[in-house]
């Protein structure tokens, strides 16, 4: 049975429904009534801002591969087109969920909470009085209203812009035109009327003085729109002699990317969204009538609102015991031991920042590098790196300028580096660089020793408040000298590399995943715990199922697309799939194998890759073990919480639906994040 299931497209599930499934699981927090409200909101925000990115990176990919006439089919077994159509039935029903979830459930909390966001209609003189003073000083400078004739033509509309159409008929003419008024992204998306928490959306304002912007002609009809584009770029970086001016050039390129998907008022007339549709090059397909506000992920506005009854108290962070002294040593405590660091738990600025902080005003420190994937607009990690490479310390970084959505920031810095004297480079063409690692070398005594952090996450301090993650600090000479090995190949002519210790991709990272599935297939007790974002890869997939066949017990906690189908008689019945959706975004990636290290030797890596194509194929990606027992234990907890939790977690089927752990009788009483939190101030 196992042999002909491994035939069967019909072993997986779609990627792209499995992503809309985890939106699906954000949303459900939104509608949760234990928590507090404002909390809610911002899952309901997220849950939008989710959506956009799906169809700016998912839909348009299949919408490209549609006009470009591929049918090959995904590993389940569909075709472009039919992907596309379930997506559509599938963003229809959420759409309709999200609407119930805003309008029936949390709009009237907020307003019994004493938070008040009104229609323009429902405002009395005195509020329109003090609105039209500030449309009159704050919104109408920035307005630009652009007609549509035959000596204008249609206007470019940028990704994800809210606009109004507008039709007027000017004065002594029987001709009705139209005329786009973007909502200009400065402005904030709610007016804060005085004197309490009421709002009114700044697009009905806009619209309630629309004379001002065509004093001469009746306001036929106003309604809202927005756009969505694609967020691909169009780089062929093997032609690219410049990799950062090409991808400058592609990022104004990009803002005429393809449109993929129109959001309308479910009250637009037809002939103004069959005029959108022509000129924006969309089919009915394409469109999305709403009941709620268009662009529910500007909602988060009102999340920081001075409310903390609303929310949820913040979490101490603390730093590692190891790092927490006024006048620590932080290379005397790596080199006494491996350190492993829990984010947002342990504070990243105590230990990753001091780390590269304290590198770069360290006297006997000689070089510095790193890995930038993404990373925080003003941070202290990389202002350190620009004041040790104007010192004359060696400093390298590995920008990867095509991180999605990020690469503007990306070339800021490398620029920025650059200027200061570091070696600033963008890796090998055709792979991004999304490992997470920093090396040091140090002058000592001894002689010349490396030191190394080797994470889960962005070096980014802002998402560190808020991204579960998980870093090493090590001096260990086996993983100094791989990480020496790696930027040598990422710096230089990208030859092939020995690793003693690292697992590395595209080298070896998923030989070496195949051999350690395969080690537990034939050791007593076999038993596999994997944590990540993704797991996508059908080569991945199919060892994991044959390991299930042979008795292997596997969990898998996995945050978001799913592919794999667990507890299937004859295929996966040993498997057990969940999902934690909680406070912090779960973002760590552990493997984890009982018999890891030989027969009865656990073993654990963390790192930076799922288990995506991309991530081992196409990407450089570093898992580091975690070799010290005492930090092993951790993992080992940690990954026993999380599949203990009854609170935060989902549990999938083999139908491909995922089910919340406390609604098929959990008691609801232990959340693995709380519980992990409580650890972490144990610890210190």
């Amino acid at each position: 049975m196992v042999a002909e299931a491994a035939k069967d497209p019909g072993r997986f599930l779609n990627r792209e429904l499995s992503w809309l499934a985890f939106d699906e699981r954000v949303l459900a927090l939104a509608a949760d009534p234990s928590l507090p409200l404002l909390e809610r909101l911002r899952f309901q925000a997220i849950f939008a801002s989710n959506l956009d990115e799906f169809f700016q990176v998912r839909v348009a990919s299949l919408l490209d591969r549609v006009a470009g006439g591929v049918t090959k089919a995904s590993a389940d077994g569909r075709r472009p087109r039919q992907q596309l159509r379930e997506i559509r039935a599938e963003v229809g029903r959420l759409t309709d969920l999200e609407e119930a979830t805003f309008l029936d459930g949390l709009l009237p909390a907020l307003r019994a909470a004493g938070i008040d966001l009104v229609d323009w209609g429902d405002l009395d003189e005195a509020d329109r009085n003090w609105c039209a003073l500030e449309f009159d000083a704050r919104i109408f400078p920035v307005l630009t209203p652009l007609a549509v004739d035959p000596s204008h033509p249609f206007p470019y509309i940028s990704d994800l812009s809210l606009s109004l159409a507008v039709r007027a008929q000017p004065a002594g003419s029987e001709e009705i035109r139209f005329a786009r008024v973007k909502v200009p992204s400065l402005l904030p998306r709610f007016l804060h009327l005085p004197d309490s928490d009421r709002f009114v959306p700044v697009e009905q304002v806009i619209a309630a003085h629309l004379h001002r912007l065509f004093p001469d002609a009746a306001i036929v009809s106003v309604d809202a729109f927005r756009l969505t584009r694609s967020a691909d770029l169009d780089l062929d970086e093997t032609e690219a002699d410049d990799l950062l001016a090409a991808v400058e050039t592609e990022l104004r390129r990009r803002r005429f990317n393809r449109a993929v998907r129109l959001d309308v008022t479910s009250t637009m007339p037809t002939e103004v969204r069959t005029l959108l549709l022509d000129e924006l090059e969309l089919s009915d397909d394409d469109v999305y009538a709403h009941r709620m506000l268009l662009g529910g992920a500007d909602l988060v506005e009102l999340v920081a609102l001075d409310r903390p009854d609303l929310l949820r108290a913040p979490l101490p962070v603390v730093p590692h015991p190891q790092f927490d002294a006024p006048d620590v040593d932080l290379f005397a405590a790596i080199r006494a031991q491996d350190l492993l660091v829990h984010h947002p738990n342990h504070s990243f600025r105590s230990s990753v920042e001091a780390f590269v902080t304290t590198a770069a005003s360290d006297p006997a420190v000689l070089a510095i590098k790193m890995t930038l994937y993404r990373t925080s607009e003003d941070g202290e990690l990389l202002q350190s790196l620009v004041r040790a490479a104007e010192e004359g310390k060696q400093v390298v970084v590995l920008v990867e300028l095509k991180a999605r959505f990020d690469e503007q920031v990306n070339i800021v810095w490398a620029r920025r580096l650059e200027a200061a004297g570091a070696h600033v480079v963008y890796g090998i063409a055709g792979l991004k660089t999304h490992a997470k690692t920093v090396l040091v070398i140090r002058d000592e005594p001894g002689g010349l020793r490396r030191y190394a952090h080797v994470g889960t996450g962005n070096y980014n301090a802002s998402t560190a408040r808020f991204y579960e993650d998980l870093g090493l600090f090590s001096a260990d000479p086996s993983v100094g000298d791989d990480l020496i090995g790696l930027f040598n190949y990422l710096t230089g002519f990208g030859t092939e590399t020995d690793y003693r210790t690292l697992l590395v991709a595209p080298h070896h990272l998923r030989t070496s995943l195949v051999a350690l599935i395969r080690g537990e297939r034939g050791a007593d007790g076999g038993r596999i715990v994997m944590k990540m974002n993704s797991l996508v890869d059908p080569q991945l997939i199919d060892e994991l199922y044959a390991a299930s066949a042979d008795g292997v017990r596997i969990d898998l906690v996995v945050r978001g697309i799913c592919c794999l189908r667990p507890g299937v008689p004859g295929l996966s019945e040993n498997i057990r799939v969940r999902s934690v959706v909680g406070r912090y975004l779960e973002h760590s990636r552990v493997y984890h194998f009982a018999n890891g290290a030989g027969p009865g030797r656990p073993a654990a890596w963390i790192g930076s890759a799922d288990l995506m194509p991309r991530n081992l194929d196409r990407r450089v990606e570093v898992l580091v073990p975690v070799r010290p027992a005492a930090l092993r234990t951790r993992i080992e907890d940690m990954l026993d919480v999380l599949l203990a939790d009854d609170v935060l977690a989902w549990e999938l089927d083999g139908d491909g639906r995922w089910h919340r752990v406390r609604d098929r009788g959990g008691s609801g009483a232990f959340e693995s994040q709380m519980e992990l939190h409580r650890r972490t101030m144990q610890w210190t």
